[in-house]
């Protein structure tokens, strides 16, 4: 095999891994905590602001990430630029403009908000079940300890709750890893569309397969930490 063309892939194959990478590190940085606050919101007593965050999670968990994906990146600057274009002098021309006006770090920036949101619903259900899986007397128990709430949450439910979801979450987890894939709906240069380059290129398909192996590698790193997590929480049983 040709020892330019190999390193070639490699190198290209790299910088789309770079780029999943960060898409996959700003994912759970901004999924993690939002789902944990959507959590106690469906969990909330009060009404609207529980029914609002489950019509949410519903309609997120029930759509595909894909349509999330091109609606989050061409629907507000399609919707303000025909308003804009209704109210102001006719031009049909002015979505055409903002369209070609687009550039990386746009797309790049609706890739993280669509996958965060979609990411935070799916996350927040599984906080939910685990929070709502501890029984009600550890927590009576801490208030009658002298307690508070958040005293009893923080010190005694907590970790019972991380250790219950760890399998669940390790799962959602991985299948970002997968996903990051979808970036290349609005034409953020990833892994995949880095191995799809040498087709169109080259006429060869071997590239694309070779993202598996970056596939494979990443997602066997993270099952390992996840069962490293697992044997570190056996401590925390109820």
């Amino acid at each position: 095999m040709d020892q330019a063309l190999l390193t070639e892939v490699f190198t290209r194959l790299a910088d789309g891994f770079v780029t999943t990478l960060e898409i996959f590190a700003l994912t759970l940085l901004i999924a993690l905590p939002l789902g944990l606050i959507m959590s106690f919101g469906s969990m909330s007593k009060f009404l609207p602001l529980k029914y609002a965050v489950r019509f949410l999670v519903w309609v997120v968990r029930g759509s595909p990430l894909m349509i999330q994906l091109i609606l989050v990146f061409y629907g507000p600057g399609l919707l303000g630029q025909w308003a804009l274009d209704l109210v102001a002098n006719g031009n049909t021309n002015a979505v055409i403009i903002w369209l070609s006006n687009i550039g990386v770090m746009e797309r790049f920036v609706a890739v993280i908000i669509a996958f965060s949101v979609n990411y935070a619903c799916y996350f927040s259900e599984i906080y939910r079940g685990g929070i709502e899986s501890i029984p009600k007397g550890q927590y009576e128990a801490g208030q009658v300890l002298g307690m508070t709430k958040t005293q009893v949450f923080f010190k005694v439910v907590l970790m019972q709750v991380v250790k219950r979801i760890i399998p669940p979450m390790s799962n959602e987890i991985i299948t970002l890893v997968k996903d990051t894939s979808l970036a290349r709906v609005i034409a953020v240069y990833e892994l995949i569309w880095a191995g799809e380059t040498f087709i169109k290129l080259k006429g060869i398909i071997w590239p694309l397969i070779a993202t598996a192996i970056f596939y494979l590698a990443f997602s066997g790193l993270l099952t390992f930490v996840f069962g490293k997590i697992e044997k570190k929480l056996d401590y925390y049983k109820t």
